[in-house]
C-alpha cells in the first residue's frame, strides 16, 4: 500500500473540517452563518497560501465556488419548489382523507397504513411536507378515537426518513452522494437502483415502528394540551367617580402599567373614538378590551369600571354571569423552516393584525421544559417552536388554508384546488423522465418547475419560500470541504488510515464499521455535511481495498439518512419533538433500536448484493 504524504494544506483542511462539524452542532449559531464562515475561510486560506506543486497551482480558490453550480444542488432546489406545488395545491388531500377515515374505524391498521403511505410518498418528495400533511391528521384522529398521539407521531416521522432513503430524489442527501460520485468519475446510480436493499431492511424497520415502537413510548401530553390562558373580549363601562372618568387614555393605560389592550372606545351606539393617547375617557364610555379573566377583573378594580361580556350589556360579570369565550377556539401553530414566522418575531410579522389570532403562549422546541407566556411579540422564533393561539374558527381555518403555516387544531381539513391533478401529473412526469433515463433528474426537475409555474400550480412567491438558504449554504460549504480534502490528498489519507485500523477485519465488516461511523456522524451533524464529506472518503476506502465503490457509497447514503436517535438529527424530528410533546429520551428509546436494526440489516444485505 503506497504511503500518502500529508502536507500543511491537508492538515489545515482536516482541522477546518473538524471545526465545521463542530459548528454545525451549535444550535445558537445559524447553520447558514457557520457554512458561509467555513467557505470564506477556505477560499481566503487558499488565496493567501497558494497550494502549489512544481510551480503549478493544484487548487484555485475559485474551485470552491463550484458548489453553487453543482448539478446536485440545482436538482435539490428545483425539487424543493416542485414539492411545494404539491403542498399548496392540495394534491395530496385525497390521501389525507383516506388516512383520516382509516383512523376513525381501525386505528391499529391505520397506523401501518400511515407509516407505509409516509414512506412511499417520501421516496419521491422531501419528507418535511409529508410530515406537515400527516401531523394534523394524527392530532385530529387522537381527539376522535381517544388514543395517545405520541404513539403514532414519532413512528410516522421516522418512517418518512426510511422511505426517503429508497430513491435518488428521496432526500437531498441522496442527490448529493449520487452527484459527487458522478463528478468523481464513479458509477452513476439510477433512480431506483437501491430500492431492493431499502425495501428489505426498511420493511423490517417499519414493522418495528408499527408493532414495537408504540409500546416503547410513554403516553406524552402535547406541550400546550393543558394550557388554559384563554383571552376573552369584554367591555369595561366607565363609572362616574371611578379613576378612569375624566382621564386621558394614556393615563388610563399607565394605571395598568401599560398591560391593558384596548381594541376600541365606544361613546354611544354609533360613535367610536380614535384610540389617541390624548383622548379623554368620560363616564358612560365603554372600553373593549382583551385579556385573561383575572386581568380583566383586575382592570375593573383599578379603573373603577364595571365589567360586562361583549354580548351582554345588562348583567355585570360575576359568579352567576361569568365571562364568555364567544366562539373562540385554541389552536397550535408549529414554526417550520420556510414559514413566515421562522427566525422572525411576532411583532415583525404583525401576526395578530394579519391573521386575527391572539398569541397566548410559546413552547420552545430546543428547551422542552420551557414555556413562555410573556413578551411573546419580541421573541425570535425557530423551527419546531409551538405557538398557542386563540381566535374564531374562521380565522384558524383561514390560517390553515393559507398553506404558509402548520396548524394543529384537531381537524383534517386541507386545501384542495382545481390545479391539484395538474400538479400531480407534472410530478409524475418529473419522476418518470428521470426513472426511465429520458432526462437527468436535474433537467426533469427544472422542467417540472417551469411547468408548475406556467400552469399556475405554483407562484414565484411560494417557489422562493420553498428554498432553504441553510440547506443551500451547507451543501456548498460541504462540497467545498470535500473538494479540498480530495485535492490535498487528505481524503485518501483518511481512507488509508481507516483501512489500516480495520485491516484485521474482512471487507464486509469494514463496510459495516464505515456504515456505523456515518450513522453516528449524521446524528451529531447535518446529514448533508456527513454525506458530502463522507463520499470521497468512501471512494478512497474502496480503492484501498480493491473493492467496488458502490456498496461503500451506499453506506454513506444510508448512514447519512439514519437520523433516528436524536431530535436534532433531522428537521422533521424537531417538529415532531414539539408537536407530540416528546422528550429527548423518547427519540433514544425508539431511535437507537431502529438504528441498530437498520445498521445490522444493511451490513448483511449490502455484502450479499455486491458479493463482497
Amino acid at each position: 500500500m503506497q504511503p500518502i504524504v500529508v502536507d500543511a494544506h491537508g492538515i489545515a483542511v482536516l482541522v477546518l473540517t473538524v471545526i465545521a462539524l463542530f459548528l454545525f452542532t451549535r444550535d445558537h449559531i445559524p447553520l447558514e452563518s457557520s457554512s458561509l464562515a467555513i467557505l470564506i475561510v477556505l477560499i481566503a486560506g487558499f488565496q493567501l497560501f497558494p497550494y502549489e506543486r512544481g510551480g503549478e497551482r493544484l487548487l484555485e480558490p475559485v474551485d470552491f465556488f463550484a458548489g453553487f453550480g453543482s448539478e446536485a444542488l440545482i436538482a435539490i432546489c428545483a425539487l424543493m419548489m416542485v414539492g411545494k406545488a404539491l403542498e399548496t395545491t392540495g394534491a395530496l388531500q385525497p390521501l389525507a382523507t383516506v388516512v383520516g377515515k382509516a383512523w376513525s374505524t381501525r386505528p391499529v391498521l391505520a397506523l401501518i397504513a400511515t407509516l407505509v403511505a409516509g414512506a412511499v410518498l417520501s421516496a419521491f418528495m422531501n419528507n418535511t411536507p409529508i410530515v406537515v400533511l400527516l401531523m394534523p391528521i394524527l392530532v385530529g384522529a387522537s381527539l376522535r378515537v381517544k388514543f395517545p398521539v405520541s404513539e403514532a407521531m414519532l413512528p410516522m416521522g421516522l418512517a418518512t426518513i426510511i422511505g426517503g432513503m429508497s430513491t435518488t430524489i428521496g432526500t437531498s442527501t441522496n442527490l448529493l452522494v449520487v452527484g459527487i460520485s458522478r463528478d468523481l468519475g464513479n458509477h452513476e446510480f439510477t433512480m431506483f437502483e437501491w430500492v431492493l436493499p431499502v425495501a428489505i431492511v426498511g420493511g423490517v424497520g417499519i414493522l418495528f415502528l408499527w408493532l414495537v415502537a408504540p409500546r416503547l413510548l410513554p403516553d406524552r401530553t402535547p406541550p400546550m394540551a393543558d394550557t388554559t390562558p384563554r383571552v376573552f373580549t369584554a367591555q369595561l363601562n366607565i363609572k362616574e367617580g371611578g379613576f378612569a372618568a375624566g382621564k386621558s387614555l394614556s393615563e388610563v393605560l399607565a394605571k395598568t402599567d401599560g398591560a391593558m389592550r384596548v381594541d376600541k372606545i365606544q361613546r354611544s351606539d354609533s360613535l367610536f373614538l380614535a384610540k389617541l393617547p390624548s383622548v379623554k375617557i368620560l363616564p358612560g364610555d365603554r372600553l373593549f378590551v382583551k385579556d385573561s379573566p383575572e386581568n380583566l377583573k383586575h382592570y375593573e378594580q383599578l379603573l373603577g369600571a364595571t365589567l360586562y361580556n361583549v354580548s351582554d350589556d345588562e348583567h355585570p360579570v360575576d359568579d352567576e354571569f361569568p365571562l364568555e369565550a364567544g366562539g373562540q377556539q385554541l389552536a397550535e401553530v408549529v414554526v417550520t423552516r420556510g414559514s413566515p414566522l421562522h427566525l422572525r418575531t411576532l411583532a415583525a410579522t404583525r401576526f395578530s393584525a394579519s391573521h386575527g389570532l391572539m398569541p397566548l403562549a410559546l413552547h420552545r422546541a430546543r428547551a422542552p421544559a420551557s414555556q413562555v407566556t410573556s413578551e411573546l411579540a419580541s421573541i425570535r422564533l425557530r423551527a419546531g417552536d409551538v405557538l398557542l393561539v386563540q381566535g374564531t374558527r374562521s380565522a384558524i381555518d383561514k390560517l390553515k388554508d393559507s398553506g404558509t403555516m402548520l396548524v394543529l387544531d384537531g381537524t383534517t381539513d386541507l386545501p384542495h384546488t382545481a390545479r391539484a391533478n395538474r400538479a400531480l401529473a407534472i410530478m409524475a412526469f418529473v419522476v418518470a423522465a428521470a426513472a426511465l433515463g429520458v432526462l437527468p433528474i436535474s433537467v426533469s426537475a427544472l422542467a417540472g418547475l417551469g411547468l408548475m409555474l406556467v400552469t399556475r400550480c405554483l407562484t414565484w412567491q411560494d417557489a422562493v419560500a420553498a428554498l432553504s438558504i441553510p440547506v443551500v449554504l451547507i451543501i456548498v460549504a460541504s462540497l467545498a470541504l470535500g473538494k479540498a480534502l480530495i485535492g490535498t490528498g487528505m481524503a485518501d489519507f483518511i481512507a488509508m488510515s481507516f483501512v489500516q485500523a480495520t485491516s484485521a477485519l474482512p471487507t464486509p465488516m469494514i463496510l459495516s464499521a464505515f456504515l456505523l461511523l456515518m450513522t453516528i456522524m449524521t446524528n451529531i451533524v447535518s446529514n448533508n455535511a456527513a454525506a458530502a464529506i463522507g463520499t470521497p472518503i468512501a471512494i478512497g476506502i474502496a480503492a484501498q481495498l480493491g473493492a467496488p465503490p458502490e456498496p461503500f457509497l451506499l453506506a454513506v447514503l444510508f448512514g447519512a439518512n439514519m437520523s433516528f436517535a436524536t431530535p436534532y438529527g433531522y428537521q422533521t424530528n424537531l417538529l415532531i419533538l414539539s408537536a407530540g410533546g416528546y422528550k429527548f429520551s423518547d427519540f433514544l428509546r425508539v431511535g437507537i433500536p431502529l438504528t441498530i436494526i437498520m445498521w445490522i440489516g444493511f451490513s448483511l444485505v449490502l455484502p450479499m448484493l455486491y458479493e463482497l
